[in-house]
């Protein structure tokens, strides 16, 4: 009976053994093709592969479009940095809606995948980078391997003043994310500190003729989320007490 015991033990072992074997790791190089489905900003794509993944194009870095460093918004057009746009439009009409070939390369902190892509035998990465639509980046966006052919093309577009090259002083943007985050992180403090006589907290009113002044009701509908109070949707609170008191 032990000997069955034993036996079976031992299948069992070798089974998982085999089965973790063959799961590759998260980091490990391989190749795929997929869908794009979405274009977020001039270096990151989302594909469909039993569920949306999210990729980082590895060893270039694109101008923002408003998104990162912004404490999470929604991206703005009107903040995003210079050529963020039209960066992204670039990648857009390279890669939406095609069946591209991913070659990854690492898995970031984000849980993004950082990969190659390439559509049709275009190097996708490298004709951002040639056409001035993005940096080529360093430090862990960069591969094991060389990044001097990289290099050579941003060199090459800079020298003909393509693209983000067209500036005259292009920022890089993990410096534009940092000065951003600074202001957000400021003008967030600031548009969240209670207004003097306000209660540190949400109370029941829902209504402008609850409102005692038209800070209160900005109060409520910014930091409560009293939608009730702006009934046009402009923005601005309890248009008779508010236009009354600031004109």
């Amino acid at each position: 009976m032990n000997f069955f015991r034993l036996l079976i033990c031992a299948l069992l072992l070798s089974a998982g053994g085999r089965a973790l074997a063959a799961a590759p790791r998260a980091d490990a190089a391989h190749d795929f093709t997929a869908k794009v489905i979405a274009v977020l900003d001039g270096d990151t794509v989302l594909i469909r592969r039993g569920g949306v993944v999210k990729i980082r194009l590895a060893e270039i870095d694109a101008p923002e479009v408003g998104h990162a460093g912004m404490g999470g918004q929604r991206a703005n057009p009107q903040k995003a940095q210079p050529f963020g746009e039209i960066s992204k439009r670039s990648l857009t009409g390279m890669v939406l809606g095609k069946q591209v070939n991913v070659a990854t390369r690492a898995v970031d902190q984000y849980g993004r995948l950082v990969a190659k892509l390439s559509v049709d035998g275009l190097d996708v990465n490298a004709e951002q980078v040639r056409r001035g639509m993005a940096w080529a980046a360093v430090g862990w966006r960069q591969s094991r391997h060389s990044n001097h052919p990289l290099l050579a093309l941003q060199a090459d577009a800079r020298q003909a003043r393509r693209g983000l090259w067209a500036l005259d002083n292009p920022v890089l943007p993990g410096d534009w994310r940092k000065q951003h985050a600074d202001a957000f992180t400021e003008k967030h403090r600031t548009a969240t500190q209670t207004p003097a006589g306000m209660p540190s907290g949400c109370g029941k009113k829902q209504y402008c003729s609850e409102m005692r002044s038209c800070e209160e009701a900005k109060y409520y509908l910014t930091q409560c989320g009293i939608r009730s109070l702006d009934g046009n949707g402009d923005g601005l609170p309890c248009e008779q007490l508010c236009v009354r008191t600031e004109e």
